[in-house]
């Protein structure tokens, strides 16, 4: 039988990005009001494009004044319409988590590998790398992806480099990037002379970000988890308070993948926490070590619980809505 090279891709894309963007302005909504009320309950979704952005959602907060026009324009730019759909979070929902109980069902992936010091995917932290490096230096719309593959004996090699970025030329793309393998001491594989590079593959481009394109939140879950070969639960992250699991227990399934990866000494640990909406307990806490299955002990893992140990009531998340929830140095990373 032929083997077959084992290959792996990662994307990233920038802050710029019109998804992105979106992402930002919920989770700075968010902070807005727990800088205030700690205790708030907010459900914020944003959508923007063409000169509009679009903010709807729940808030249950004694915060006032939270001037969203202020924020979506420090963002997104000044010259953005806003318009706005707020209401209060409904009381049926309210009555389950008032009680300590979860702000809705769902299923949470934590994962950590000994491949990268982010404990990510090499793909995933060579990718969003790459794309750092060129934003620095040109903050626009912009996407990176690597792909890697696996030598017979260990080794991994960088088959291909995209990158395509608003405002930048193929001449300076190629200097970034080229700058960017030699720093990264990143090889192709014997077989091949050079890393297949593609440059703004469809032509230089000036025009990004909402002028361009729609963005929506929660549309970069794959991004903002573990890459393409981890599976996730499925629950956007950004514009949601630490009272939906789908946030708050996502965030912990990562801080018990590593500290079980570290206790073991482990390569690769898988988490899962499945939660009922209005129900306290999980009701799946399951880590799989190296393959091997045992369930969750020594952690409390209530919603309640979360929030105190990863102390989630503070105003923290506009930074995770720019390059990802995990790998960032984030405390449930640490």
């Amino acid at each position: 039988m032929e083997n077959y090279t084992i290959y792996r891709t990662a994307e990233s894309v920038s802050p710029k990005h019109p998804d992105k963007l979106c992402d930002q302005i919920s989770d700075a909504i968010l902070d807005a009001h727990l800088s205030i009320d700690p205790n708030a309950r907010v459900a914020i979704e944003t959508c923007g494009g063409h000169g509009q952005v679009f903010v709807t959602g729940e808030v249950t907060s004694t915060a006032q004044n939270i001037n969203l026009e202020d924020i979506v324009h420090r963002i997104a730019g000044n010259d953005i319409k806003v318009i706005q759909n707020i209401v209060q979070q409904s009381p049926e929902i309210a009555q389950g988590v008032d009680i300590g109980g979860a702000g809705d069902q769902g299923i949470m992936i934590g994962y950590a590998c000994d491949e990268t010091p982010e404990l990510l995917p090499l793909e995933v932290v060579l990718s969003r790398r790459l794309n750092q490096y060129i934003y620095a230096k040109h903050p626009f719309d912009g996407k990176t992806q690597i792909t890697i593959h696996d030598g017979q004996n260990g080794e991994i090699w960088v088959s291909s480099i995209v990158a395509s970025f608003q405002n930048v030329s193929h001449e300076e793309l190629e200097k970034l990037v080229t700058e960017f393998i030699v720093q990264h001491q990143l090889t192709p594989a014997p077989t091949t002379s050079e890393i297949e590079l593609h440059l703004n593959p469809a032509g230089d481009w000036h025009q990004g970000g909402f002028e361009a394109d729609t963005g929506l939140t929660g549309r970069k879950l794959i991004v903002d988890n573990y890459g393409p070969r981890i599976p996730i639960g499925g629950g956007a992250f950004s514009g949601k308070d630490p009272s939906k699991v789908d946030r708050s227990a996502a965030y912990m399934a990562r801080r018990i993948a590593v500290d079980y990866l570290r206790k073991h000494n482990a390569r690769e640990v898988f988490v899962r926490l499945a939660y009922a909406i209005g129900h306290a307990a999980p009701l799946e806490s399951t880590v799989i070590i190296d393959g091997t299955t045992e369930r969750i002990k020594g952690y409390d893992l209530t919603p309640q619980g979360i929030i105190n140990h990863l102390s989630l009531k503070r105003p923290i998340y506009e930074p995770t809505a720019r390059y990802g929830h995990f790998g960032e140095g984030f405390d449930w990373d640490k």
